[in-house]
């Protein structure tokens, strides 16, 4: 009777270890997924939090005078939208266009003028460029080729000076939106505030003169609040 009963023991013993052990391999398992859940859902929090963090603060932002400068000098007004003064994109290019344009008109006349300058001073009667220049009606006779010579070369020599001058007209414009774009960014963090005070008042000035002891003179005070 006792060995049947230690059998029966030893056999419900025997049966019950296997299902601790899937019991407990079970519940290991359910813990190792809820740690993943809650490590996937940091890990996205984290994320998360890198994003925002990134992402620039427009209101306190400053940009910088150095980078501001050398994308003025690669491309002309990349400064000024590096330095979000959008509007000073058309003064820029304008100024470009209209130099530009100058340029191309004052080369064209220079053209034309040095074609007909050469027209009048060789013997040839075929080339007469310079018909178009004069007005209707208007012959060069031998009476007015000396004239009208000299006001051919004077043009000639008048347009090409121009058109060099709006060359160094581009030039000064691409200077300039350099500059600007460096002090500008130079300036975005001068302080510009109300407490930015300037007065003046009159003020009594003391002032020592050698051999004639103190004497008093009256002037203007002024003062610079910051």
């Amino acid at each position: 009777m006792k060995k049947s009963f230690y059998l029966l023991i030893i056999t419900a013993l025997l049966c019950l270890t296997p299902c601790a052990a899937s019991a407990r391999h079970n519940e290991s398992d359910s813990t190792s997924i809820m740690l993943a859940k809650e490590d996937s859902i940091a890990l996205a929090k984290l994320e998360k939090q890198a994003k925002v963090k990134l992402k620039r603060d427009w209101t306190n932002w400053k940009p910088d005078p150095k980078r501001a400068m050398w994308l003025a000098i690669v491309i002309p007004g990349a400064g000024q939208i590096y330095n979000r003064k959008y509007w000073k994109l058309p003064i820029v290019y304008g100024g470009f266009l209209g130099c530009a344009y100058a340029m191309r008109w004052n080369n064209q006349m220079y053209m034309d003028y040095s074609q007909a300058y050469l027209d009048i001073m060789d013997n040839d009667p075929s080339t007469k460029s310079y018909a178009q220049f004069l007005h209707l009606g208007t012959q060069i006779t031998s009476a007015n080729e000396d004239r009208y010579k000299q006001i051919f070369k004077s043009r000639k020599n008048k347009y090409r000076r121009w058109r060099d001058l709006s060359f160094f007209c581009m030039l000064g414009v691409y200077a300039l939106s350099i500059v600007d774009a460096y002090v500008d960014a130079s300036l975005s963090s001068f302080d510009i505030s109300d407490d930015l005070t300037l007065q003046v008042e009159p003020a009594v000035i003391g002032n020592s003169i050698p051999g004639s002891g103190h004497a008093s003179s009256i002037g203007v005070h002024g003062s610079l609040n910051f």
